[in-house]
């Protein structure tokens, strides 16, 4: 704990927030954009479908001038792969446009745009055409993607992020296509389409090199920082082998290149080690992010599996032999929050990736779930407004301490359609009128933690 007055952050530091393109964008099949894998998933009953979503398609002017009324300085959202490439081969120049008038206007308005490529979706032609991520096919129809959009922007983004969250893109079934109904195989196809997608982010890195040598690029994870239950040797082990498959595999790989000596050994000993072929491990050493990009909403508990058996009804990541996912009762839990709200899990975080890995580090998406309600055109969210302070005061005791944490992009700018839950689980800072099941004018309304994020920003964090 530290005991001194916390001091406000750098006059450079990147005060954003983020969206991404299949839960906001609505227009799903507009202007030439073919069908992604999420726009032919099944919805949840009851449920909002992709169709309209926000409707950022046809209000992203309004939306950028209300982010420059914020006092944005970065603007994180995602490119949909399937409205620059409608079929994974050939170019819609109506997508492309789409995303440069985003990026023009962000520009106008000192928001720095940060695009991500890719962010829960693929065009659902590749997954018919060679199943997605499960084929090195799609290694190359990535790199080609990034090279359309590296060319386009050339010289105008700063930094670019490779893949969102790539433990849950490769685990949804509805993510990514992988729809094999035994679940042994499910498993070992998700580390296998993982090991393709470390490849493919590889190449496109070395590649921004080669197009843009001025601009940086990322990788953005889920974190997940692990408490075990108790302090019996074991349980300590487990939350060890938790972070190892859900955190650092994928981070070593993006980094390092390579598994670590742990992850090897469970991966064989679950029989889910990927196949690799000649040459692979050169594309693995050829390149390096230059920063992370950390997606935090909360910590999980686990404890030792005392059966050791991998029981394959949990999702994909959390199955394992060494380790079961646990309550944590040192946490306040709501109905949206599960797992219970940590803001000191967000410091540990920091501290972990910087002391594993060196790099600069962006929080991308930090946020607070809650079924809002507007009331006399306004909601009074001092839930989210309580969540994100507690958050961003850790993120600038660990800055205090020299780590060089770069951005804040809490999760969302505006309200999404939530993956599973549509409209009724919200995260924005501005509230979009619709429910799921009706569409109603898509207004936006400013919430509560609109105006105290405009305070924060004006500040600089100063006296948070």
């Amino acid at each position: 704990m530290l005991h001194k007055k916390l001091v406000k952050f750098d006059n450079d530091f990147l005060w954003g927030a983020s969206t991404s393109a299949y839960q906001v964008e609505g227009a799903n099949l507009v202007d030439g954009k073919g069908p992604s894998c999420q726009d032919v998933k099944e919805v949840p009953e009851g449920t909002s479908d992709l169709t309209v979503c926000a409707d950022h398609y046809h209000h992203f002017k309004e939306d950028i001038l209300l982010m420059k009324e914020l006092g944005l300085k970065a603007y994180r959202f995602s490119f949909c792969w399937a409205r620059i490439m409608p079929d994974g081969h050939h170019v819609n120049q109506e997508g492309l446009e789409f995303y440069d008038q985003i990026i023009q206007l962000c520009l106008e308005n000192d928001i720095e745009p940060i695009p991500t490529l890719y962010h829960f979706e693929m065009p659902q032609a590749l997954v018919d055409e060679f199943g997605g991520w499960k084929s090195r096919k799609c290694i190359d129809a990535f790199v080609e993607y990034a090279k359309i959009c590296f060319q386009k922007w050339q010289g105008t983004i700063k930094h670019w992020v490779t893949i969102n969250e790539q433990l849950i893109a490769m685990a949804a079934s509805d993510l990514n296509g992988n729809h094999e109904n035994d679940k042994v195989l499910q498993t070992k196809n998700m580390y296998q389409m993982s090991y393709h997608a470390s490849l493919a982010e590889k190449k496109v890195m070395k590649l921004l090199k080669e197009i843009d040598v001025n601009a940086k690029i990322g990788v953005v994870n889920a974190v997940q920082n692990v408490y075990p239950y108790s302090s019996s040797p074991e349980d300590v082990l487990a939350a060890m082998d938790a972070e190892e498959l859900m955190m650092y595999m994928l981070l070593d790989m993006s980094v390092k290149g390579s598994y670590s000596f742990r992850v090897k050994s469970i991966l064989k000993n679950m029989d889910c080690y990927p196949v690799q072929e000649k040459g692979d491990d050169e594309i693995l050493k050829s390149s390096k992010p230059d920063f992370i990009g950390i997606n935090y909403y909360s910590s999980i508990c686990v404890k030792e599996n005392k059966e050791h058996r991998i029981n394959y009804q949990l999702p994909p990541f959390f199955r394992s032999s060494m380790f079961e996912v646990c309550p944590n009762e040192h946490l306040k839990k709501t109905k949206w929050m599960s797992n219970g709200i940590d803001p000191l899990g967000i410091r540990s975080i920091i501290y972990k990736i910087y002391n594993r890995y060196a790099l600069p580090i962006i929080i991308t998406e930090n946020g607070m779930a809650y079924s809002d309600v507007l009331e006399n055109n306004r909601v009074h969210d001092t839930y989210r407004i309580e969540y994100l302070s507690a958050h961003i005061k850790e993120v600038l005791r660990a800055k205090e301490e020299g780590y060089p944490v770069f951005g804040y992009c809490p999760w969302s700018f505006i309200d999404v359609v939530s993956s599973h839950q549509g409209f009724s689980k919200r995260y924005g800072l501005v509230y979009v009128n619709r429910t799921d099941q009706d569409i109603m004018d898509c207004k936006r309304y400013k919430k509560d933690s609109f105006y105290w994020y405009k305070e924060i920003i004006e500040r600089n964090g100063e006296n948070i």
